[in-house]
């Protein structure tokens, strides 16, 4: 703790977005960064807590105090050495985590002005490409070889873990590139792909093949070939919406516009009828979560004409603070994003009846507004209506409803599932902290059979 005054003297100072109007024109990331003098004080102001409640918080187990603590004094290489200890891809969450850790902070609970521990590690992994302290390890190898299949967040944590082990390892990917839903479900306003493919890179230069283009079935011909194998196919199975109407031309899933999108700014090319677009269309986006954040944003950028995102649930609490999940728990409060500081009609307890369209496309959407009561038996709450039906003006839909957990059969024991594959989905940073606790059950089963 280099400034154990530094929490009382200097107040959060978050790096904050390009301006609206300028970020709306383009795919470009909208976090700005702060410039080495502020981004030191910011890491100052770190107490180094008796019970560091961020580490509680984070599912890598981040030391955030230590290498706030270096970075405050300058030790670059250092701050970066503590921080890569736990967490393998620091430049993923530094760019999409929600912070857990910063919510779980003391300074939260103290006066709602965390440590910026996101941007943090951020600027401390850029630091480490930039001045060359991240070069491939090649480790040596054991003899023994593993398959991961997928390359999301999880594949890909699990394979580095495996790889720096001594395994040659392979990854075996369905789409064209290694990513998952980093590549292909959050837009490049929030993660620039070239951060992915520079991560790629240097995967591969430590020793870890790709084959992309390659959905495999785990059965036995293909998990014979190898001592383990890891499953981290992720949730790919979106919750769809059954109502009248859903077939019509303009109603989407979420991830058929992001992934698209995403493709489209790769340099892939899509047939008029295959693009999804939003360019002068009323949007509905059904769904309040990030995902659907996420479609908001990208409908400002395709050109839309308005925005509007409905949630079948209430209204979270507003303010810093939520009396159902106190501190040093995650705050259920109302969360507005950048994409929403873009324009968006917000509206929750909106549940949808019908799709409407005329010649087979969309025109609007029927809703019915509700409430939610206490069932006298207990569990989920009763669902009631309340006032009349009406109709909401939209030429595409985007569904961002969640996804189903995924079902496994029976593997045999060398096989290992993690991430969202294995938990449903959930947030990248535990997706990553699955893959390397899934790689330390793969060391410790093969050892055991040596």
């Amino acid at each position: 703790m280099g400034n154990p005054k530094a929490f009382l003297e200097i107040h959060r100072q978050e790096a904050g977005y390009r301006p609206i109007h300028d970020r709306i024109h383009d795919f470009g990331e909208v976090e700005q960064t702060l410039n080495t003098r502020e981004r030191k004080l910011q890491a100052s102001r770190c107490m180094d807590c008796g019970v560091p409640f961020c580490h509680w918080a984070c599912p890598l187990g981040n030391k955030a105090p230590e290498w706030n603590d270096a970075l405050y004094k300058g030790y670059w290489e250092q701050a970066y050495r503590l921080l890569t200890s736990t967490n393998p891809f620091p430049e993923f969450t530094g760019r999409i985590c929600p912070a857990l850790c910063e919510k779980a902070c003391v300074l939260n609970r103290f006066n709602h002005e965390p440590t910026t521990n996101r941007e943090d590690e951020c600027a401390i992994m850029e630091a480490a490409f930039r001045e060359g302290y991240i070069q491939p390890r090649v480790p040596e190898r054991n003899g023994k070889t593993v398959a991961v299949i997928g390359a999301g967040p999880a594949g890909l944590a699990a394979a580095n873990a495996l790889n720096q082990m001594g395994y040659m390892v392979a990854v075996f990917e369905k789409n064209e590139a290694a990513g998952g839903l980093l590549r292909y479900g959050i837009p490049n306003f929030k993660l620039n792909k070239a951060v992915i493919d520079r991560r790629i890179t240097l995967l591969e230069q430590e020793g870890i093949e790709f084959h992309y283009g390659e959905a495999v079935a785990c059965d036995e011909a293909f998990s014979s070939q190898f001592d383990a194998v890891v499953i981290a196919t992720g949730s790919p199975t979106a919750r769809d919406l059954k109502v009248p109407g859903r077939e019509l031309n303009g109603v989407h899933l979420a991830l058929e516009l992001l992934s698209q999108q995403n493709r489209v700014l790769a340099g892939i090319e899509f047939s008029k009828d295959e693009l999804v677009s939003a360019k002068g269309k009323d949007v509905l986006v059904i769904g309040g979560g990030d995902t659907g954040s996420d479609c908001i944003g990208t409908a400002h950028r395709q050109g839309c004409k308005s925005v509007t995102q409905i949630e079948i649930m209430p209204k979270p609490v507003e303010g810093p603070e939520d009396p159902q999940n106190p501190w040093p728990n995650w705050p259920r409060t109302l969360k507005t994003t950048s994409s929403h500081e873009e324009g968006c009609t917000r509206r929750w307890n909106i549940n949808t009846l019908e799709f409407l369209g005329e010649n087979g496309k969309l025109t609007g959407v029927r809703v019915q507004e509700i409430d939610w009561k206490p069932n006298p038996d207990g569990g989920r709450p009763l669902m009631v209506e309340k006032g009349k039906p009406e109709i909401i003006k939209a030429e595409l839909v985007l569904l961002a409803m969640g996804f189903l957990k995924p079902e496994h059969p029976q593997y045999p024991e060398h096989v290992f599932v993690c991430g969202d594959a294995k938990s449903g989905a959930s947030l990248v940073v535990r997706a990553m902290a699955s893959g390397i606790e899934t790689a330390r059950k793969v060391d410790a089963f093969l050892a055991a059979q040596s």
